[in-house]
């Protein structure tokens, strides 16, 4: 990917004069890259671990980095397929032609939050990986037409994406509701699964996603900083890479099209994979019930994807052009499976997890599961491993001090929600996708960390 050389790049922040302008100046001077965040979390995780964890020496230490580091990538390229074909989705032209049109809605800076924070909550809530290409595709197309803080308008999508483990997509509650799933906890202790009407459409859930949203959005409007340090968007240096996807060998001397380029741009290869995939959903949600896991979610994309690019050679083309946007994932997903496998191995994690637990009752359970995990998500941000980490703890807790055990596992997901403003590990691709440093994007969201922290704790504790 190219360098950032817009004006965000290089723009050098005066004295902080406010709460959030404070907060950008900081994230800007103190937060490193991403990667080398998460070199520096795998040290303090390490010496953690060493210092105080029930198995925390170091033969097990090395193993567990090993396996953890490792073990996450059958996971990692799940999670990069979602991305992947979500890119493809957002990038296909009747979606863009979609994109530009809403875009054309948002004339000021308060237009464009009130037009990018419900747009890109549903789509995150339909699917995670969509909700980060549509805030920051739609993020890209309003502020080339609207004078607004690039920076603001890109926290504004990632705040507004904050939802997605609340959602459709959420796989610590489609896991529960997977029969036979790896990570279906709740199904191994007691035999049965958790539909998502206990979930993510359960009052206590559904409630404070809406509620999140609300709000930021008014925060936002009212934090989108004064016209003399607004930092544009620009579209300098940000040409594709690949501007041309003509293959010089397209045609023969004779000006005649090839056999390859003919069956590239042919819909029949599209057509066989529509049918396969459409043809094993059927059969399958016929055999069973409708059911939606993360090789589903995949495939379905793929097939969506495929559709609206119509051609073999266009998809192939938009997944290259996405894979620009994966690859900062491809370094942080193994250091951090090796940071899980070291809270998971030395028996860190269960240690945080054991440590709210152990001051539970049955109605402050999932609170507690909730402030663990805020911690927990912190150093492994990813839902699906950070369940496979805490659920082992807080569900049998749940079951013995008969809380509600649907309430306790999305304690550990609506935390997902809220740390995800602090950890950038899945700002990475909003802001890879967007062109943007994300240092400055970080002190915006770390409001919406604040906010939606009270939100989610408060509806845990009080909507029934």
């Amino acid at each position: 990917m190219k360098r950032d050389t817009s004006p965000t790049a290089a723009f050098q922040p005066a004295a902080p004069r406010g709460i959030v302008e404070g907060l950008v100046y900081v994230f800007e001077r103190v937060m490193p890259d991403p990667f080398v965040l998460s070199i520096c979390l795998t040290f303090v995780v390490a010496v953690l671990a060493l210092l105080i964890a029930p198995t925390g020496n170091v033969p097990t230490l090395l193993d567990s980095w090993y396996t953890g580091t490792f073990g996450i990538l059958a996971f990692a390229l799940q999670m990069i397929l979602i991305l992947a074909t979500g890119y493809a989705i957002a990038e296909a032209p009747i979606v863009q032609r979609g994109l530009r049109a809403l875009a054309a809605h948002a004339q000021t800076p308060a237009r464009a939050a009130l037009l990018v924070f419900p747009v890109v909550a549903i789509a995150a809530w339909l699917n995670w990986g969509l909700g980060l290409i549509v805030g920051a595709l739609l993020s890209r197309e309003i502020a080339r037409r609207v004078h607004v803080d690039f920076a603001w308008l890109v926290a504004g999508s990632y705040s507004a994406w904050s939802i997605c483990n609340s959602g459709l997509s959420s796989s610590i509650a489609l896991s529960q509701a997977s029969h036979g799933n790896a990570l279906n906890l709740v199904e191994k202790a007691t035999g049965h699964v958790v539909p998502l009407a206990e979930t993510i459409f359960a009052p206590f859930v559904f409630i404070p996603t809406v509620l999140v949203v609300v709000v930021m959005t008014a925060i936002f409007i009212k934090m989108h900083p004064k016209s003399d340090n607004v930092v544009a968007f620009s579209d300098a240096g940000d040409a594709s890479d690949d501007a041309s996807s003509a293959d010089p060998h397209a045609r023969t001397s004779d000006g005649t099209a090839t056999f390859a380029s003919r069956l590239e741009q042919s819909m029949l290869g599209t057509l066989l994979l529509l049918v396969l995939g459409v043809g094993y959903l059927a059969m399958e949600w016929r055999e069973n019930k409708f059911d939606l896991d993360i090789n589903t979610t995949i495939l379905i994309f793929l097939l969506i994807g495929l559709a609206l690019q119509r051609t073999p050679i266009a998809y192939a083309n938009a997944i290259r052009r996405a894979a620009r946007q994966t690859g900062s994932m491809l370094l942080q997903y193994p250091v951090y499976g090796g940071i899980m496998g070291i809270m998971k191995g030395t028996g860190l994690a269960s240690m945080i997890a054991k440590a709210f637990v152990t001051i539970a009752t049955p109605a402050t359970l999932p609170v507690w599961s909730y402030l663990s995990s805020l911690i927990i998500t912190l150093l492994v941000p990813s839902a699906g491993g950070h369940w496979a980490v805490q659920g082992p703890f807080v569900l049998p807790a749940a079951i013995s001090l008969h809380a509600s055990v649907p309430r306790t596992a999305m304690g550990v997901a609506m935390a997902e929600n809220v740390s995800n403003m602090l950890q950038p590990f899945w700002a990475v691709p909003i802001v890879a996708i967007a062109g943007i440093r994300i240092q400055r994007v970080m002190g915006y969201t770390a409001v919406t960390f604040a906010v939606s922290l009270v939100i989610y704790a408060a509806a845990l504790w009080l909507v029934h």
